[in-house]
């Protein structure tokens, strides 16, 4: 998918990020840091990842500035009400930075954390890939916990099997 207008990025973004919102307010407050061994990310790691690696990697890159990363402990945000302010208010952030593009800045190179010159329209959808992968964790995580998941689309893979013509 090549991004060629700013406006229409921000749509489908929003999309994407309306998805990892219902899977964040189905994590129960009382697991944020559950994680399923010691040492790996706890689902309040990977909540406050996908925002500062959106916020301080992707729209530090996309400014012409270095990447910021601060890692995702609790030193950002603690509790799951604390995590999902820190990770919305990354998001806004974000969002006014993308904002300031033009929709020729979408062609111009940014410098990626390894110094490797990458146009911003493919670094923004390096962001929505890197978002996706990691919602795909706590839907994981979740099932772990035997806590009940939104679909994503509407229907599970049972139901479209249900709904699929029989061959």
């Amino acid at each position: 998918m090549e991004i060629t207008s700013v406006a229409s990025f921000i749509d489908y973004y929003e999309k994407i990020r309306a998805r990892t919102n219902k899977i964040i307010g189905a994590v129960p407050p009382e697991h944020i840091d559950f994680a399923y061994k010691p040492g790996k990310f706890t689902i309040g790691d990977q909540i406050r990842h996908i925002a500062a690696i959106e916020r301080y990697m992707y729209g530090e890159t996309i400014s012409g500035r270095e990447s910021a990363y601060p890692g995702c402990g609790k030193e950002l945000a603690d509790g799951y009400e604390n995590t999902v302010t820190f990770f919305n208010e990354m998001h806004k952030q974000t969002l006014e930075i993308i904002h300031g593009l033009s929709d020729q800045d979408l062609n111009r190179k940014c410098l990626t954390p390894g110094n490797n010159p990458i146009s911003i329209w493919k670094w923004l959808r390096a962001m929505v890939e890197h978002e996706i992968h990691h919602r795909a964790e706590l839907y994981i995580y979740l099932n772990l916990l035997d806590v009940r998941t939104p679909q994503i689309f509407g229907f599970s893979a049972e139901e479209v099997q249900d709904l699929s013509v029989k061959l």
